[in-house]
């Protein structure tokens, strides 16, 4: 495997950073998860855009142009081979000196990796995951905006400990009024008759590239999407409910809370919007080989 690292590829076994990178000590840094199909980068211009919304919100100045970052990731790919997986785009604040000052690390660094990921198991895709909701809530916006992907994961992780001390692959993050705001790791739908319903990214849910994208599939299908604030209540007694993300793609939830979830088997609705979206991811993209 050949990794990026600021403008040099090296052996996964050479590839290293300073022990002094603030993105180590601090989790200062974005990233981006993107993915590869059948030879192309899925949805790479948005990707990038997400990322430099992500290190200006945190006032990171990344050391290369949009163009450039997107040329990387795809000169990433072909020098590994890749024609489907996961990339994973991390900008640092760098090499500084012990202490919080941003101001001490002079040069931001730019790290790619392009490889194989399977987030869950191939039977939960066919027969649904079963989830809780877990009492570590969602970041405030006004102490860390969700929709920064920032380097600091850990009120996610701290959710998904939760999550699998109960024996489940996810878990339902709500926000401080009680809202639900997104999964640890993926944005949440449900399906209600005719309806296509997620929360909105005022709730703490992150604008995922994924789940933009199957709100469009949505709407071209003909279903009404709406972005309400939701409930727990509201999601027991939804007809189909999934998650979606670069990772997960989109996999169908069958129980929530000991709740089964519709006829507690993944639903029509989820099952074109899959296949819609899987058309998309293999036809469209920044292409890796000319």
């Amino acid at each position: 495997m050949k990794i990026y690292i600021d403008g040099k590829y090296y052996s996964e076994r050479d590839a290293k950073i300073s022990v002094f990178d603030h993105g180590l000590l601090y989790g200062d840094g974005v990233f981006e998860g993107i993915r590869a199909y059948n030879g192309r980068v899925f949805k790479l211009k948005e990707h990038i855009d997400r990322l430099f919304y992500s290190a200006k919100a945190i006032l990171l100045t990344l050391p290369l142009p949009h163009a450039r970052i997107m040329e990387a990731v795809v000169e990433t790919c072909r020098r590994n081979k890749l024609r489907d997986g996961y990339i994973r785009l991390v900008v640092t604040r760098g090499a500084g000196t012990l202490g919080l000052n941003p101001n001490r690390c002079k040069n931001p660094s730019v790290i790619i990796i392009a490889d194989k990921i399977q987030l869950y198991p191939e039977e939960y895709y066919r027969k649904g995951l079963e989830i809780i909701t877990v009492p570590t809530t969602r970041n405030l916006h006004s102490a860390l905006n969700p929709a920064i992907k920032s380097l600091n994961y850990l009120n996610n992780i701290l959710a998904k400990i939760e999550a699998a001390n109960s024996g489940c692959e996810e878990a339902i993050m709500l926000n401080a009024e009680g809202f639900v705001a997104e999964c640890t790791g993926d944005n949440i739908f449900i399906v209600k008759g005719n309806h296509l319903l997620t929360p909105p990214l005022s709730a703490g849910a992150l604008y995922g590239i994924t789940r933009q994208t199957v709100i469009d599939l949505a709407k071209k299908s003909g279903l009404a999407v709406a972005e309400p604030n939701l409930t727990r209540y509201d999601l027991f007694n939804a007809d189909e409910c999934f998650l979606t993300g670069t990772g997960a793609e989109v996999i169908p939830v069958v129980k929530i809370d000991g709740r089964i979830i519709g006829t507690g088997k993944p639903g029509p609705v989820l099952r074109r919007l899959v296949e819609q979206y899987h058309a998309l991811t293999n036809s469209s993209g920044e292409p890796i080989y000319e």
